[in-house]
């Protein structure tokens, strides 16, 4: 890289430094971890997004795409369930917890089952959440040092310390606009490496008549994910459409990280806004960078020198992981093909990514450590005291995520694979359990906490002893299972129930019917895609 390369990643860091200095302002817990309830509908929508298109969205989705073996576009049935989600979330879940004005989403299962039941999931979540994210560190860190040079450990360090910093200064409201400018530079990232891509290749014309034909076809509805040991029953529409509905009804509702974005928002207006906008926008967006990682891995099949740059650096580097190489293929581009500044730019790229997703980690398990077990024992805390607590405790979180990162050890498939099933694992349990909570009467919290152990357990079960069964079925096992057990349970063992809480409604029959007719949309847009070509 070039001095202004430097520069501009320079440059960058500095500008987050000054956004956690602005920010510094937060009086009370609802600033620190909700921005005062005072953000709008646009910087949570593209706050929402920016966490969710990480940086393994950014260089491992085109990868599985472009590279890896069975890949290619079938990486779109992701986005299937997205609408029908979240017209669920805004049927069913969504309204009742903003109502309930509570700070950690989990606060809510205590005022519907007990303590246990809320200490029992945020548990779960810190858990799963903590290691994903110190995966994601890890793996953009050795990707860095691959192709930039930088110590795997200095890049940990790096992403850490500037993140943890602004975090920790500017709470959620930081968190939120870091995420905006991150958003624009990631998506910015995207253009330019499908431009300059096309470019190498000769134009579309080119890029048309050499892309392999295969790796077009998006829907296969013959896939039923279920006899994965063979990888060639993967990403089927049925196991991505059911399992997607509840692995995204349980990011988008009860993942701190992102309904902490709906908790911030003024209003249910504003809600509305933010789940129609991540909706309607994630398909286009994850559609954009599927679309690059088929340029990219075209040029790669027909460029030499491009594949001897990735086998290089396997060669070169001992530490890398094996098996990796799909994943090299985004950032080796950046570094070799690119001019000089652009080049700057894409790293931020990468960095802004990881940054993001980190930030929305740190302050999420913050907001859940201080609500669900710090005020649990300090009840009349002062909101002075409350927010060095907070700060503390973020960074506290942010260190333990970037040990994880340091220490993580070797793990198979892309890494957006892996990312995957590791919130598949608690996904399903933990959207079944609100489930219960929202719209059972009957389910108590003996019976609730005993669904989640057995949906948590037989996922885990699943990936270790079943590999037949795809990952991505996990989703709605996990669900199916808690909620069964769950209500069983309640019925058959003795337990204290809650008055069930008020359930609000929001939704109008027109707003998810449009959301259904979406789905009808990207659906034949998909099964249209390979008669572009």
């Amino acid at each position: 890289m070039a001095f202004i390369d430097f520069t501009i990643i320079f440059l960058y860091l500095i500008t987050f430094l000054a956004i956690g200095f602005f920010f510094k302002g937060n009086k009370s817990s609802k600033d620190y971890f909700l921005g005062g309830r005072s953000v709008g509908w646009g910087p949570l929508t593209l706050s929402t997004m920016a966490t969710q298109l990480s940086a393994i969205s950014f260089i491992s989705a085109p990868a599985f795409v472009g590279l890896k073996n069975g890949g290619g576009m079938q990486w779109l049935t992701f986005e299937f369930g997205v609408p029908l989600a979240m017209a669920f979330l805004m049927i069913a879940i969504v309204p009742t917890l903003y109502k309930s004005g509570v700070v950690s989403v989990y606060e809510y299962l205590e005022k519907r089952f007990d303590a246990s039941s809320r200490l029992l999931i945020s548990f779960v979540f810190q858990i799963s959440r903590s290691v994903a994210t110190g995966v994601m560190i890890y793996t953009m860190a050795l990707i860095l040092q691959a192709t930039v040079g930088i110590d795997y450990w200095l890049s940990i360090l790096l992403i850490g310390i500037i993140t943890l910093i602004y975090s920790f200064q500017g709470g959620m409201k930081a968190v939120i606009w870091g995420d905006v400018i991150q958003m624009v530079i990631l998506f910015l990232g995207i253009i330019i490496c499908l431009f300059f891509g096309l470019n190498e290749l000769g134009g579309i014309e080119e890029f048309i008549e050499l892309v392999d034909k295969e790796r077009l076809q998006v829907v296969n509805f013959e896939k039923l994910g279920l006899s994965n040991s063979s990888k060639n029953d993967e990403f089927g529409f049925w196991p991505m459409l059911i399992g997607g509905f509840f692995l995204y009804a349980s990011y988008y509702g009860t993942d701190q990280t992102q309904s902490q974005r709906l908790l911030s928002s003024k209003n249910m207006g504003t809600i509305k806004k933010l789940l129609f906008a991540n909706a309607i926008f994630r398909f286009p967006i994850t559609l954009t960078y599927c679309i690059m990682g088929l340029v990219l891995g075209t040029l790669f099949h027909q460029d030499s020198s491009f594949q001897e740059m990735i086998a290089s650096v396997y060669s070169s580097n001992i530490n890398f992981l094996e098996g990796k190489k799909a994943d090299l293929m985004v950032p080796v581009f950046i570094i070799h093909y690119l001019p000089s500044g652009i080049i700057g730019i894409l790293i931020v790229a990468i960095m802004s990514a990881a940054m993001s997703s980190l930030s929305s980690t740190i302050n999420s398990l913050s907001a859940v450590t201080m609500e669900d077990i710090v005020k649990r024992f300090s009840s009349n805390i002062s909101d002075k005291k409350y927010m060095n607590l907070s700060r503390i405790i973020s960074v506290f979180w942010g260190l333990l995520c970037l040990f994880i990162a340091l220490f993580t050890g070797k793990i198979e498939g892309t890494v957006i694979e892996v990312i995957n099933k590791i919130g598949s694992v608690f996904y399903g349990p933990i959207i079944g359990t609100f489930v219960l909570a929202i719209m059972t009467k009957k389910t108590h919290s003996k019976g609730a906490n005993i669904g989640i152990l057995a949906g948590v357990f037989l996922n885990i079960f699943l990936w270790l002893s079943v590999p037949d069964i795809f990952w991505f079925w996990w989703n709605a096992i996990g669900f199916a299972s808690t909620f069964t057990i769950g209500l069983l349970a309640s019925y058959f063992i003795k337990g204290a129930r809650k008055q069930i809480l008020k359930v609000e409604y929001y939704a109008e029959a027109r707003d998810v019917l449009k959301l259904i007719l979406y789905f009808f949309i990207i659906l034949i847009f998909a099964l249209c895609f390979p008669l572009l070509f």
